[in-house]
């Protein structure tokens, strides 16, 4: 089938090109879009250069599924249009809220995807909401989360490709003695952490926390309740998150282990020794979401603490997009 991406220039639309090609993906023709500035660029995909479209002059018609890798102004403006010959699944915010249009995690939620055709949008879930529900699932499936803590430790990579440059340019100055300046950040990112990432909203939370909290609660169960604290970290690529939670029965880590380690999606790195978890360097261009330090809560009954680690350009962003693809494609929802 013929495939689209708008945004084929920046980090994610990249990364949606490479797993495309990884996955040897059932392609007949791939449009690749990004704006005007960036029209004629060329980018290889399986050998092939192929150039860069203007987003204004491209016929959606052509292609049986468009990838939306642009930001929430792109998705915005163009997504409707689009979706009215094609099926859209958009990797930015916007839609995400929306009681009518899926929000899709192919390992947790899948089945919602019958109900694309209220506008024939998916969207991709935001990239540490994915990790943290790929291994909850399992766990509620047989427990019953009730409650769930979540702190986040994200890479600046989730910010996008400036911010990365940033962080780098930043460790440099550091070294050479210089004084430090911030542009993408509130603070410098360099050998520090910044407990926010998005803006504030009034209850004192920030947009990126109450995405947390409202996407879980979409994806699992509305009844989950939930709190986060989401931190930037200066690490390049890959998110982590440290999640307490507590479940509606008593809870066994042997089983927990043993249902994890089968569950899709998941890997169980979990050695009480040293080095016997995964971090961030570990899990960058890895489609698995890493699960490590599986233990009790003392303090709670029935609760236990994780650390999940992800990919958050893969998992977290592109691998999942392609990931719903082709479970349209298995359920046969691609035909109009």
């Amino acid at each position: 089938m013929n495939i689209a991406i708008v945004g084929a220039t920046g980090n994610v639309g990249r990364k949606i090109i490479e797993v495309l090609e990884n996955k040897n993906f059932p392609i007949s023709e791939l449009f690749l879009i990004a704006s005007a500035k960036s029209a004629g660029k060329k980018i290889t995909f399986k050998g092939k250069d192929h150039s860069v479209i203007d987003l204004e002059k491209f016929d959606f018609s052509k292609v049986k599924i468009t990838f939306f890798a642009a930001g929430s102004s792109v998705a915005e403006k163009w997504a409707h249009i689009a979706a009215e010959k094609t099926i859209v699944i958009d990797n930015s915010k916007f839609f995400r809220k929306d009681p009518d249009i899926p929000l899709i995690v192919p390992e947790v939620n899948s089945k919602e995807l019958v109900h694309l055709k209220n506008k024939n949008i998916i969207a991709n879930a935001n990239c540490s909401v994915i990790p943290l529900v790929v291994a909850l699932k399992p766990l509620h499936d047989l427990y019953t989360v009730k409650r769930i803590v979540a702190s986040t430790y994200q890479s600046v990579s989730g910010a996008g490709k400036a911010p990365m440059d940033e962080l780098l340019s930043q460790t440099k100055e550091y070294f050479d003695n210089k004084n430090l300046e911030s542009k993408y950040f509130t603070k410098q990112i360099a050998f520090n952490v910044i407990p926010h990432i998005d803006s504030f909203l009034e209850n004192g939370y920030t947009k990126e926390e109450q995405k947390t909290t409202d996407e879980v609660k979409k994806i699992l169960n509305k009844k989950i309740k939930i709190t986060s604290t989401c931190v930037r970290i200066p690490v390049l690529v890959s998110h982590s998150i440290s999640a307490n939670v507590e479940f509606d029965k008593k809870c066994n880590l042997e089983e927990i282990r043993n249902v994890l380690s089968t569950s899709p999606g998941c890997k169980v790195v979990d050695e009480q020794k040293d080095g016997g978890y995964i971090t961030p360097v570990e899990a960058e261009n890895k489609y698995e979401t890493f699960i490590s330090r599986i233990r009790k809560d003392d303090s709670q009954p029935n609760s236990i603490n994780l650390w999940i680690v992800s990919d958050n350009l893969l998992k977290g962003a592109a691998l999942n997009a392609v990931e719903i693809a082709e479970s349209l494609i298995e359920k046969n929802l691609h035909e109009r």
